[in-house]
């Protein structure tokens, strides 16, 4: 979609979910600089495992400044390459920002296209090709009460149980965010096939490939808002 009418879809969009008075007030202080970073700033780009991906802009949660800007082109270009086929999205992310016509679970944010039920006991009688979150599980049983540090790993067996044989679940995760997750991940409780890093690198939110090394220990909102350092893992059915 050319940057102009992505511009346009997304003022609409945010008129229709955030309402007229909130469109005003973010464009007396926002839309200018959404202005320069759609139509300039989007032709900066990334590499994520040898591919160039252009750094994601939008108002909705301001994604030029923080992870959304590399979370979601990479698993956006995974939904692309797997659009005919049944995907599940947990936590209501991607509907931000396009027309999303897949399955999406998310147990707090009430929409028409939303399915409303806790992750760990989500059913369904089809099975999945593709499961997607973009940074989701951090909060599972974190920003709960009450809190339960058990329900991230049984959340993950829960998507293996729903995935097709063969098919794939992809997941962004904040690294600092969640002190139990960074626990169960470096003593290797919660574990993907393969897993990969990305390190934010400047105040332009600018990002880089990283070993697990380089972010492992990083802090969530410091030095830069919000992850300086994510992990992206895929479980192979």
């Amino acid at each position: 979609m050319p940057q102009t009418h992505r511009l346009l879809f997304t003022i609409r969009d945010a008129i229709k979910k955030k309402g007229l008075g909130y469109v005003i007030k973010r464009g007396i202080y926002v839309w200018p600089l959404m202005v320069y970073f759609k139509l300039l700033g989007s032709k900066k780009s990334f590499l994520f495992q040898g591919t160039s991906y252009n750094y994601f802009h939008d108002v909705i949660n301001n994604t030029w400044s923080n992870e959304r800007s590399v979370e979601i082109p990479i698993v956006m270009e995974i939904v692309n390459k797997n659009k005919n086929k049944k995907i599940l999205e947990v936590g209501n992310v991607l509907s931000n920002y396009f027309s999303i016509p897949h399955d999406i679970v998310d147990k707090y944010e009430v929409d028409e296209m939303v399915i409303n039920q806790d992750i760990v006991d989500y059913n369904s009688t089809e099975k999945y090709d593709l499961i997607i979150s973009i940074s989701t599980f951090e909060h599972i049983g974190w920003d709960e009460t009450p809190r339960d540090d058990t329900k991230i790993p049984r959340a993950i067996e829960n998507l293996r149980r729903l995935a097709k044989l063969g098919g794939m679940i992809v997941i962004t995760l904040p690294i600092g965010y969640n002190s139990i997750l960074d626990k169960l991940l470096k003593e290797g409780m919660v574990n993907f096939t393969k897993q990969y890093y990305l390190k934010r690198i400047s105040k332009a939110n600018e990002w880089k490939e990283a070993s697990w090394q380089e972010v492992e220990n990083m802090k969530f909102g410091v030095p830069y808002t919000g992850a300086n350092g994510l992990l992206i893992g895929f479980i192979y059915q």
